[in-house]
């Protein structure tokens, strides 16, 4: 159950970020509502997870969520470049997150 708990917090990781940029510098108001709400999520969800799992464990996956989410919304909907070096270090954090994830309790 906490590994889905983690998975919702990264999902609102990648909300989030991608919501700020929607916000302009938080200038348009529903966007900036959206983001905040977001952020508050997400770091509800960590915090929950956090109770089951290491702090490093967590924090790594809940931020390699985001991380490897926002590269690819970024690559399907602002049209952003896909290189063979961007997806090689995209694999790496995948394949981190999943080693993190084996290794725990």
């Amino acid at each position: 159950m906490h590994w889905i708990i983690i998975l919702i917090a990264g999902l609102f990781e990648i909300s989030w970020a991608v919501g700020l940029k929607f916000s302009h510098g938080f200038t348009q108001i529903i966007p900036s509502i959206i983001t905040v709400v977001c952020m508050v999520a997400s770091f509800y969800f960590l915090a929950l997870a956090l109770k089951h799992l290491p702090l490093g464990t967590a924090y790594a996956i809940w931020t390699g969520i985001g991380t490897v989410g926002t590269v690819i919304f970024g690559i399907i909907f602002f049209k952003e470049p896909v290189t063979v070096i961007r997806l090689l270090c995209i694999a790496l954090i995948i394949s981190g997150i999943t080693g993190l994830k084996l290794i725990t309790h």
